[in-house]
């Protein structure tokens, strides 16, 4: 059973959460019906992730991962076979494409195949001017005196 959901009365109320709006929406349109290749997200440490893909029977050069701004892409393109012909084909060699939703500053840092299985190391680096800091609190003495200035009530506009 699926519902859709309608995120118009966030979209009225939020400021700044457009990105993190649309890609629940984006989210909620994606079929699900192509489970293939078969994937797992793991989150190995406080700001790093790994993402582990089945891609048995595909070699390095018949992969590619790409990623632009926030959106990390994972494709496969077998090479044509040279006249083969399969009795029985159990293991699948259709292209595909995976799209991944990357949160911001979150990088990929590596990516390795071995035995079929695809990894691939991400890491959330937060820029320092976003870190949280501590804010030093002055006492009354330190503060700096304001300096008032008087208005001058001179000449009269006539």
């Amino acid at each position: 059973m699926r519902t859709n959901l309608d995120f118009s009365p966030l979209f009225r109320s939020s400021i700044g959460f457009d990105r993190m709006l649309n890609a629940l929406e984006a989210a909620n349109r994606i079929d699900t019906i192509d489970s293939w290749p078969p994937y797992d997200i793991v989150k190995s440490g406080e700001d790093n992730y790994r993402i582990a893909m089945a891609v048995a029977g595909f070699s390095q050069d018949e992969l590619a991962i790409t990623q632009e701004q926030n959106m990390l892409v994972v494709s496969g393109q077998k090479a044509n076979a040279e006249d083969v012909q399969y009795l029985h084909r159990g293991i699948a060699g259709r292209s595909f494409q995976r799209r991944f939703e990357l949160a911001d500053h979150v990088k990929v840092v590596g990516a390795g195949l071995v035995n079929g299985l695809l990894t691939i190391d991400l890491k959330r680096e937060i820029p320092e001017e976003m870190k949280p800091r501590q804010i030093e609190i002055a006492t009354d003495m330190a503060l700096p005196k304001a300096e008032t200035k008087q208005i001058e009530a001179g000449k009269q506009a006539a």
